[in-house]
């Protein structure tokens, strides 16, 4: 017998529950999707249709806010890619919309289901899900830290560019580890990046990462670390731009970045009106210096007169032909030959803050690659840093002082003399150090 029109499942009210409980049972899916996706619906029946048969239902349940996080939990499971990510996009939207114990309830009840989305097999899951937690205060640094990690740009590159949960020690181990292209420009857009990220950045290799380091206004980027930029900048030459434009610029940079960048950044460095005096009167000799290599022939756009930089700029025609800068590295071998690379000329240069030349002196005295020293220095391993000091033939009162200016290794984990002057380990076990980096022993 033919139920009444009124009884009928497709003519029920899914906000009634002895209604909803009937068309549950339907045989036709588009009537157990009403029930799926009305907002009134009893939990225990959002759980009992998570597993329906019908994907439409599934995704359904899926995105009705009411479902009970047990059921989010087997739908982030679902083997249709459509329900993982309707559920994806649902906890990612009701996070910014909750109260603080809201916040402690679904940390206990979704974790487990966000972390389940972010180990999702399907790319496109992952993407909706880091995109939505991507500048959440309030996201679990578990999952955050999964996702930032992610193999996949389109992942992992909005959560390291912006969310706030990544701390300076997660962002610097992603950074050690060689994260995936591009994602280290991600770190580097950052807002705010910290001198030590920006560190780690400056000791890659990735021209496009340090490139938008340099064009980050934000960046804390100490002295040393301009200095190892420097060092490379010749060979790269995006980083020009954003070098000569770089907001306060120690002295010593601007005479160093006036020696190599093309004559339109030069001119872009003359028209800065925010350089200190000593950095207007490197830049005004580094001209002349140009201008004087250039004879007779001097290239376009360099001044043959004085730049005018106020009360404190050097004017007049220079008195003659200068010296071109002189490269760390060369300055080092040259005092070397001539007996002049002392501890003390090294350690006067490490106090005025000169690194560049301080690593080529190392590096010149101990017969080890400059770019071997760097990456012992990078370490910031006290023994690695001593062991170096001491091939250099230099004392172990000066090693002290390398660890703690040039290494920037804590005071309290520093290596300190053995009976006031010697070094505190043996010559076996300094050259075991330097072994790790490829050094052989001298001969």
């Amino acid at each position: 017998m033919t139920p009444p029109a009124a009884q009928r499942p497709e003519a029920l009210d899914p906000a009634d529950y002895e209604s909803a409980k009937r068309m549950v049972q339907s045989q036709d899916p588009a009537i157990r999707r009403k029930v799926a996706e009305h907002p009134k619906t009893r939990p225990e029946l959002l759980y009992f249709l998570a597993a329906d048969a019908a994907a439409e239902v599934r995704r359904a349940i899926a995105t009705n806010a009411g479902t009970p996080r047990q059921a989010d939990l087997l739908l982030a499971k679902d083997r249709e890619v459509m329900v993982r990510q309707a559920v994806a996009q649902k906890i990612a939207r009701l996070l910014p919309e909750l109260s603080a114990d809201q916040a402690i309830q679904i940390e206990r009840l979704t974790v487990e289901c966000l972390e389940t989305l972010a180990r999702d097999q399907a790319t496109e899951v992952r993407g909706i899900l880091a995109e939505a937690l991507k500048d959440l205060p309030n996201a679990p640094h578990g999952v955050i830290n999964r996702l930032a990690r992610d193999v996949e740009l389109s992942v992992c590159g909005p959560v390291l560019q912006h969310s706030p949960i990544l701390t300076e020690e997660d962002l610097t181990d992603i950074i050690m580890k060689g994260p995936v292209r591009g994602a280290m420009t991600a770190i580097a857009s950052r807002q705010n990046v910290t001198a030590s990220v920006a560190d780690a950045i400056a000791r890659s290799d990735d021209e496009a990462a340090v490139t938008a380091l340099l064009g980050n206004p934000s960046a804390q980027i100490r002295e040393e670390t301009l200095d190892r930029i420097l060092d490379q900048a010749p060979q790269h030459e995006p980083w020009h731009s954003p070098l000569v434009r770089r907001p306060r610029l120690p002295a010593r940079a601007v005479a160093r970045l006036a020696s190599f960048v093309a004559d339109n950044l030069l001119k872009v460095l003359q028209d800065r009106d925010d350089l200190d005096p000593a950095a207007a009167r490197n830049l005004v000799e580094a001209v002349r210096q140009r201008v004087g290599q250039a004879g007779a022939g001097a290239a376009p756009g360099l001044p043959l007169g004085p730049v005018d930089f106020g009360e404190e700029a050097v004017g007049g025609a220079a008195a003659g032909p200068e010296k071109p800068v002189e490269r760390p590295s060369d300055k080092a071998a040259r005092l070397n030959k001539e007996g002049k690379l002392t501890e003390k000329l090294i350690e006067g240069s490490m106090v005025e803050g000169d690194r560049a030349f301080v690593m080529a002196a190392l590096a010149e005295l101990s017969q080890i690659e400059l770019a071997v020293v760097d990456r012992i220095v990078a370490t910031h391993a006290p023994r690695a840093v001593t062991a170096l000091v001491w091939r250099a033939g230099l004392t172990m009162r000066f090693a002290r002082q390398v660890q703690l200016r040039l290494a920037q290794i804590p005071p309290k984990t520093a290596l300190n003399a053995r009976d006031g002057t010697h070094y505190p380990m043996t010559d076996e076990e300094m050259r075991w150090q330097l072994e790790f980096f490829g050094v052989e022993a001298k001969a």
